[in-house]
């Protein structure tokens, strides 16, 4: 369980680390050129879901990493699939692609499983 957990945790991390970051470092004309900031939604909330993803990303690695608190793995693996649930809801309601916030929001609660089972 630890070394698939390792796996799946390790991608999930990379993909929430990459996109919090660039929500945070980009401008907001290259947000809003890119497609990532909607006319709907302000920077500074755009910029608290990047800040949110970077934690979250943070969160699946470190505990398991230094061993200390390693509960906060799973916990941070289920606050990032309620983040995408969130996401998918407001692309749905929204008529925007949702399937890449849904399969982040699928791995992060197959990251969850794996952590739970690994350490408790």
């Amino acid at each position: 369980m630890v070394i698939a957990y390792w796996i799946v945790a390790g991608l999930l991390a990379l993909v929430f680390l990459a996109a919090g970051l660039s929500k945070l470092v980009k401008s907001e004309k290259d947000l809003r050129d890119s497609g990532i900031l909607p006319e709907r939604r302000s920077l500074a909330s755009e910029r608290i879901i990047g800040a949110l993803e970077v934690i979250g990303a943070v969160g699946l690695i470190v505990p398991p990493l230094t061993s200390i608190a390693v509960i906060l793995a799973p916990v941070a693996a289920i606050a990032l699939a309620v983040l995408m649930i969130i996401a998918v809801v407001d692309h749905v309601q929204n008529k925007e692609p949702y399937v890449p916030a849904a399969a982040l929001s699928a791995a992060s609660i197959v990251v969850a499983i794996l952590g739970f089972l690994a350490w408790i």
